[in-house]
């Protein structure tokens, strides 16, 4: 049994893209982190907040830094494929 590639790979002319996109999108979770961690430095009472249904403001973000990682996620692979499809379409549909 061989074990080669299910399909044919070659250069992706959407890596640029990629990168720019994901790069942009690891900077703002960056920030986003950042003032997580500034907020447990600088005024670490503010955690002890009850923010929604008896969670205080720790538990809050740190789930909400979850749901938007997965979002970006979400969000990247999303563009990326437009972007593939967009690419493949100018290429003649290769």
């Amino acid at each position: 049994m061989l074990h080669e590639p299910a399909a044919q790979s070659g250069p992706d002319a959407s890596a640029d893209y990629k990168m720019q996109i994901g790069v942009w999108m690891f900077l703002l979770y960056a920030v986003v982190y950042a003032v997580f961690v500034a907020i447990n430095l600088l005024k670490p009472l503010w955690m002890e907040k009850i923010i929604f249904s008896g969670l205080n403001l720790a538990v809050v973000y740190g789930f909400g830094l979850i749901a938007f990682a997965l979002v970006l996620a979400l969000i990247y692979n999303h563009m990326c494929g437009l972007h593939e499809a967009d690419s493949k379409d100018a290429e003649g549909g290769k």
